[in-house]
């Protein structure tokens, strides 16, 4: 039983991975419906979100390594960055209302430019 439940629930993650980049608007909807206690990281939500913004860092960084391996690097991200929930709330809910049509990663793109521009 415990290995269908796993083979699920992994069949469930590599679908959510594959799926559609999600949207600021999206993220922020979704943020809203969680609940602000220590239970949330046990929702499903929770960790979808915290899924798609460790998956746009990482997009962020390689992109980073690439245009720095090509000689061109515009963001010089830190190894260790630190960003609580609130700061992600934050930063998301101040883009314009007009502009949460972009993904994710587009977000995190543009804050990590603007956070960690290189010399």
């Amino acid at each position: 039983m415990r290995l269908k439940f796993f083979a699920a629930t992994l069949a469930l993650v590599l679908l959510a991975g594959s799926a559609e980049a999600m949207s600021v608007d999206a993220f922020l909807t979704t943020a809203r419906a969680v609940p602000q206690n220590p239970t949330a990281l046990l929702r499903p939500d929770a960790r979808r979100l915290i899924g798609e913004f460790r998956g746009a860092m990482r997009t962020v960084r390689q992109e980073q390594a690439a245009a720095k391996a090509a000689g061109r690097s515009t963001t010089c991200i830190p190894d260790e960055v630190r960003l609580s929930p609130n700061d992600i709330l934050a930063r998301f809910g101040a883009i314009p209302a007009g502009r949460r049509s972009i993904s994710v990663t587009q977000a995190v793109r543009e804050w990590m430019t603007e956070r960690y521009p290189c010399a």
